[in-house]
């Protein structure tokens, strides 16, 4: 049985046809009836399809028959493309013996295409190349399989043409996976050791837990330790993804399934938890996962209807389906209880505040997005900030370092002088240039990550007319003249709204954003002082006019004094209201830092 079992993902670049192949094997095995099948079946969330992203590793166990007449169980795992999501790709290769890379014929290598077959073989996983899109009037079949074999150091003689649309070379793809990948390794004999490499929360049966079996077997009624927690429960159910679940009795070694336990407690599902039986256990756990480092942070807080303990359920549920973000109570003076929560980049923030809204009918303000620094004090103590308000007083800062990474750009020539400019500006220090083809360059850049946490990637993108792709990981950390911008609303410092900025930048930064503050906070009954400060020292002013009303507009002739007097009482009411009114700061005022260049 086992020997009949392949497992593998499908990786790519964003948009390079990933989903429409899963579609199409899902098809051409019959795992689903031609009534049940629709596009980018495997991407369940409404997000995935407005977007047209994969967001979500999905699983799908298929029965294929090969030409040879033998009937094999493929264990399809779906992967995002999307650089925010590569944790998710990391877990979903850590179940497979091998990976399919897709690559689009009318574009070529991407950044993520490199960066995805780097995690294969790290991984070391067969990796089959697969070339999509071939029907394309503007597909360069013989332009990607050159940077097939240079830049991914694959042979071109391994890739299989395909067109997943039209269905063309698909079954190729298939029994590449059987001729080539390598059935799981394990035994059923020994103790039970399952991966569990991915959990959502059912609000009916409990936590829900995807598997991989790499030893032994596990039945129905079995009682199981969760090994990190030290956790027992006894299985209630147990089955496989097609990708509908259907029940079965037992999963054995090398097989990919789900399994339900009644885990009521979130804590225990951690992702990367080995599962093994309690009479029989494992001696040592599997390795489990790299934690993901949050590389972008920003505040959560409840608004309107919605409670700060709303807000926790949620992140807790929402943290089992997505083990990539962390979060952790504050308090802010401005805005109350909420969670700073960190991300692996915007994109991964922004679907993650619509998940919240959308899955828990949430109204939740963020705060502008900030990265983790490490500041070391005048003391020599070193530590790390990840909010504006958490850095200490001038005095005590004897220097702070910001965070770098590496990132790789793709992009063809003729978008090379914008894209260069547009690192320049934001302090990129180059380590390698070079042309992959007549056409092609591949940029190495050491860029802050506070430089790319606002609007990097829009530029990029609208800068080489979206051809551009990038790439990047954490470099370490480096010393920066960085000081904190702090923005005060009638006087009042708004610790919600403050950023830390470079020193040569903090002018520039703090004169935007307090003009679009005055656009984005409505009028009041009273005039509303906007300021930017470094320390004491206001940099930036703006007001926010009142409303006024024409109290002389009854007043026909007599004496001047008598519309002095009018006047003079409208000053002192204004004066009292300024003292006593709150200004309400909509979400727009947060957003407003975003569009900061």
């Amino acid at each position: 049985m086992k020997d009949r079992i392949r497992n593998f993902s499908i990786i790519a670049h964003v948009d390079h046809g990933k989903s429409t192949l899963a579609d199409r094997f899902i098809e051409l095995t019959g795992a689903l009836s031609p009534r049940e099948l629709k596009e980018q079946v495997l991407d369940t969330m409404d997000l995935e399809r407005e977007r047209g992203i994969t967001i979500k590793a999905q699983t799908a166990r298929l029965t294929y028959r090969s030409r040879s007449g033998e009937v094999y169980i493929l264990n399809l795992i779906d992967t995002p493309g999307h650089v925010d999501f590569s944790y998710e790709v990391s877990r979903s290769l850590a179940a497979c013996e091998g990976a399919v890379l897709v690559i689009d014929a009318s574009q070529g290598v991407e950044a993520q295409t490199l960066a995805n077959a780097y995690l294969a073989i790290q991984n070391d996983l067969l990796i089959i190349p697969v070339i999509n899109k071939i029907d394309l009037p503007q597909a360069d079949i013989e332009m990607t399989l050159k940077q097939l074999e240079h830049i991914v150091g694959l042979k071109r003689e391994e890739a299989l043409l395909v067109s997943a649309k039209k269905g063309t070379g698909v079954e190729e793809v298939l029994e590449a996976v059987v001729q080539r990948i390598p059935p799981p390794r394990g035994s059923a004999a020994s103790p039970l050791k399952a991966l569990l490499f991915d959990s959502w929360f059912d609000p009916y049966r409990g936590v829900v837990v995807l598997v991989r079996v790499v030893d032994g077997t596990i039945k129905t009624g079995d009682r199981i330790v969760l090994m990190a927690a030290g956790a027992e429960y006894q299985v209630e159910e147990i089955g496989y993804l097609t990708p509908k679940p259907v029940r079965v009795e037992e999963l054995s070694t090398g097989e990919v399934g789900y399994l339900i336990a009644g885990i009521k407690n979130l804590a225990h599902a951690r992702i990367g938890e080995t599962i093994t039986h309690r009479l029989r256990p494992a001696e040592q756990p599997l390795p489990g996962f790299k934690e993901a480092k949050p590389m972008v942070f920003c505040g959560l807080y409840p608004a309107g209807e919605s409670s700060i303990e709303d807000l926790r359920d949620a992140l807790e549920k929402l943290r089992l389906n997505d083990a990539s973000f962390h979060f952790e109570p504050e308090n802010s003076p401005a805005l109350g209880f909420g969670f700073r929560a960190g991300f692996l980049g915007l994109l991964h923030r922004e679907i993650i505040q619509e998940r919240l809204e959308r899955e828990f009918n949430l109204s939740l303000i963020t705060t502008a997005p900030s990265v983790s620094y490490r500041v070391v004090t005048t003391g020599g103590k070193v530590q790390e900030v990840h909010n504006p308000s958490q850095l200490p007083e001038p005095q005590y800062i004897d220097r702070i370092e910001e965070p770098i990474i590496e990132a790789l750009i793709l992009t063809p020539d003729r978008y090379l002088g914008n894209l260069l400019q547009l690192l320049d500006d934001r302090r990129g220090v180059q380590k390698k240039m070079e042309y992959i083809s007549t056409s092609r360059v591949l940029l190495d850049y050491l860029v802050p990550l506070n430089e790319v946490v606002f609007d990097f990637y829009n530029q990029l993108k609208s800068l080489s007319q979206g051809y551009a792709s990038m790439d990047y990981e954490l470099a370490g950390y480096r010393e920066a003249p960085l000081v904190k911008l702090d923005i005060l609303v009638n006087y009042e410092e708004v610790d919600a709204l403050s950023v830390i900025v470079h020193k040569d930048k903090a002018y520039r930064v703090g004169r935007s954003l307090v003009e679009r503050l005055r656009q984005a906070i409505p009028r009041q009954q009273f005039e509303v002082v906007l300021q930017a400060a470094i320390g004491k020292r206001v940099i930036a002013r703006e007001t926010v006019k009142p409303f006024r009303k024409d109290v002389l507009a009854k007043l026909y002739g007599g004496d001047y004094t008598r519309k002095m007097k009018v006047l003079e009482k409208q000053k002192e009411g204004k004066k009292r209201m300024k003292r006593v009114g709150r200004v309400d700061i909509p979400q727009e005022a947060f957003l407003a830092i975003l569009e900061v260049k």
